[in-house]
């Protein structure tokens, strides 16, 4: 063998297990979510964050509630068991109360209002909350949609009266369950991935989502209407472990969450051009779509709101900071 080629192989091989060194470094970032693989937060993860932090991280999505049940996922974080999830306020408000303002109706305006809260000293002040009582860093916020009801009765809904007695899929957490009392019904606790079979089979009249993930999980085709009620603006957080953020270098930080806040961009705006399309969808699935008395809903659920006991853990002066946002 010639002294070149020797030193070739040689090189090769060094090359070689330098980049199977470099592979094993990677560290994996189990994502936990009972959402589909064609959820728009899904996909904006899958596609926008994952391209992100590829040099140094491999992000592995486990859908469809998987790997962790829906509302387990902050506890495994915080116990080391799970790198990330996609996380709410009501989630995030059964561990620290404090969160429970951001699960009030009829609380943020839109789409453009939340993202201007959470960039605020606001957000960072909540933030730090989920930091020092969870050991979970949240790293963006994105907007989930505007919350509807969806039906599977005929009765006409336009007051919270006309709700007394409709059992109302909401998810278990005390939270979602007020809320569902808030509008008029009867929250019943169901698991998500339940929610399909339930309304086929009539164990629940009802349950209430973003018009995209009504179309994402195919509820037009066992409901007979959407009451667009508008109740929520809702929003979701991109969580992440902090045990693992901390392990980071500051570069491997700031790419972290630039790719988070990208990929929340890109899922919020398609879920907002999304939602503008989606009515005339599912009135070509043969549903009624209808807007009802919005301010009698308003005004019942703002009033349960700051009578409840939620409204004693709230920050003091926080809901006029969030009011006082424009």
């Amino acid at each position: 063998m010639t002294l070149t080629k020797s030193l070739l192989i040689g090189a090769l091989a060094v090359l070689g297990a330098t980049t199977t060194a470099l592979a094993a470094d990677k560290i994996t970032l189990r994502m936990s979510t009972p959402a589909t693989e064609t959820d728009f937060r899904s996909q904006g993860l899958a596609t926008i964050f994952a391209d992100g932090v590829k040099d140094f991280a491999t992000y592995q999505p486990h859908y469809n509630d998987t790997l962790f049940k829906q509302g387990t996922e902050l506890v495994a974080i915080a116990r080391g068991n799970l790198e990330m999830s996609i996380t709410s306020a009501q989630e995030l408000a059964k561990l620290i109360p404090e969160w429970s303002i951001f699960t009030a109706g009829y609380l943020m305006r839109d789409p453009e209002h939340q993202r201007k809260v959470f960039e605020s000293d606001i957000g960072k002040e909540m933030f730090q909350l989920a930091e020092d009582k969870l050991g979970v860093k949240l790293l963006t916020v994105v907007y989930f949609g505007t919350r509807q009801l969806n039906l599977r009765i005929d009765k006409e809904i336009n007051t919270p009266a006309d709700l007394e007695g409709v059992n109302l899929r909401m998810p278990g957490t005390d939270a979602w369950q007020f809320l569902g009392r808030a509008l008029g019904a009867n929250p019943t606790p169901m698991a998500f991935t339940e929610v399909y079979t339930g309304l086929q089979t009539g164990a629940i009249d009802g349950q209430d989502n973003p018009l995209p993930t009504n179309k994402d999980k195919k509820f037009y085709e066992v409901t007979k209407q959407i009451v667009l009620t508008g109740h929520l603006a809702d929003m979701n957080f991109f969580a992440f472990s902090k045990e693992v953020w901390d392990k980071l270098t500051p570069d491997q930080q700031a790419t972290v969450m630039k790719a988070a806040n990208d990929a929340a961009a890109w899922t919020t705006k398609q879920i907002v051009e999304n939602e503008a399309s989606l009515v005339d969808f599912f009135k070509e699935q043969g549903l009624k779509v209808y807007t009802p008395d919005v301010a009698a809903f308003r005004e019942r659920a703002q009033k349960m709101y700051v009578e409840s006991d939620f409204s004693k853990d709230w920050p003091d002066g926080l809901l006029e900071r969030i009011n006082a946002i424009q």
